[in-house]
């Protein structure tokens, strides 16, 4: 089964990852010490909730997957296509860089990130033992963030993109995201020809499909293995927080990763 729960916090894992080489969750809601709108897990600063709160559930997810919470890693995400490297980890501090990926070779070091309906991406080298960790919403999927990932993993640790394992964790699906014409617009300047199987019609409404677009960026940037976790965010508000589903009140559940 893709969840598993530990701790009272329930996640999810992709089949693809072995257990004895990577620790990795996508973090459900459950589990934490929020309240209202944010309940329960919400690991977002940004958003409303308590401090004290936000930082208790980050601890509680921490340990939760057996990592010491000050092996943290993190950035402020900005919807771009930067990528950071992390040799070290940056401990509870805020982050420091903005940035949409963050790549690493260090097993000392955990990488941490924030969603409510933008699409979580994770990365594996096996051979090279190297990891990055993606937040591609619309305009970070249009700005190909996920494939800066895999070049930065191939410049820094020599990776090959044939090696890379990618899961793509639960996220808005094409069910539910309606885009305007300026985002439609976007999207065919970037997919051109392909943009005609990511713009889905729901009668006389265009959704976007950021599961199969950033699919398609991974497979053109080389990535032969790319499991899909086909979750709804949007669908499934009991497991997940969705910034549309919600009205934008709402927390932010997280996913962790590191090597072993």
């Amino acid at each position: 089964m893709p969840f598993s729960e530990n701790q009272g916090i329930r996640f999810y894992t992709f089949a693809s990852f072995p257990n004895e080489k990577v620790t990795h969750a996508i973090l459900s809601r459950k589990g934490g010490v929020s309240p209202s709108i944010w309940e329960s897990l919400n690991v977002g600063g940004t958003v409303g909730d308590d401090r004290s709160r936000v930082i208790e559930n980050r601890m509680r997810s921490f340990r939760a997957m057996g990592r010491d919470p000050h092996s943290m890693f993190d950035v402020w995400q900005v919807h771009s296509a930067d990528v950071v490297i992390a040799n070290a980890p940056h401990e509870l501090r805020p982050p420091e860089f903005k940035a949409d990926a963050i790549i690493t070779d260090n097993p000392e070091v955990t990488l941490f990130m924030r969603f409510a309906d933008c699409t979580p991406i994770l990365l594996f080298d096996p051979v090279k033992s190297a990891i990055g960790l993606v937040h591609a919403g619309w305009l970070g999927t249009i700005r190909q963030v996920t494939s800066e990932a895999v070049r930065a993993m191939t410049a820094a640790y020599g990776s090959r993109p044939g090696d890379i394992v990618a899961g793509i964790g639960p996220s808005i699906g094409p069910d539910h995201y309606e885009i305007g014409p300026d985002v439609i617009s976007r999207v065919r300047e970037t997919f051109h020809k392909d943009s005609d199987d990511l713009l889905v019609g729901y009668g006389d409404r265009i959704h976007f499909d950021l599961w199969q677009a950033n699919k398609l960026l991974l497979e053109q940037a080389g990535v032969e293995q790319v499991e899909l976790s086909n979750i709804c965010t949007a669908c499934n508000p009991e497991d997940w927080y969705s910034h549309r589903a919600q009205n934008g009140k709402t927390g932010r559940f997280g996913a962790l990763f590191a090597l072993k």
